[in-house]
C-alpha cells in the first residue's frame, strides 16, 4: 500500500490550483476541463482539489472555510528557505499562522493557511 493523493475539496478547484502555483510554485499536473478537479505537481505523492459541489453528491463533509477553525490535518512543503516561502506564500494571499522557527530536531517549521483556511507547514528536511 502507498500514499497516492491528498484531496483538499475547495469551492473554486481552479482558484486553489492558481494559489498553490502563485503561492508555492508548484504547476500543475493535470486540470479537468469541467474544472471539477486538479492536480498539482508535488512528487511521487499527489496534492489535487475537487469541488465541493462534486464531491458533495456521494460524500457528507464539513467544508474548509478561511473564517472557520482548520481540520486537524495538515500538508507539509519542504524546501531550504522557509522564510522565503512564508513570505511567498503571505504575497500570494496566505495568512500567516507561526512564524519560522528552529525545532530542537534541526528542522525549520512554519505555519500558514490557504485562501480556504487549510493548515500548510513550510518546512526544511528533518535532520
Amino acid at each position: 500500500m502507498r500514499l497516492g493523493y491528498t484531496i483538499l475539496y475547495v469551492p473554486d478547484v481552479p482558484a486553489a490550483a492558481a494559489f498553490y502555483e502563485n503561492a508555492f510554485g508548484l504547476a500543475a499536473r493535470f486540470v479537468h476541463e469541467s474544472g471539477q478537479f486538479a492536480e498539482m505537481e508535488t512528487g511521487t505523492t499527489a496534492l489535487a482539489f475537487a469541488a465541493e459541489d462534486l464531491v458533495r453528491a456521494d460524500l457528507e463533509f464539513r467544508p474548509l472555510r478561511a473564517d472557520a477553525p482548520p481540520p486537524g490535518v495538515e500538508i507539509a512543503l519542504v524546501m531550504d528557505d522557509v522564510a522565503a516561502a512564508v513570505a511567498r506564500a503571505v504575497a500570494a494571499g496566505a495568512v500567516a499562522v507561526r512564524p519560522p522557527e528552529r525545532k530542537p530536531w534541526g528542522q525549520t517549521v512554519a505555519y500558514v493557511r490557504d485562501p480556504h483556511g487549510f493548515l500548510v507547514e513550510l518546512c526544511t528536511e528533518v535532520g
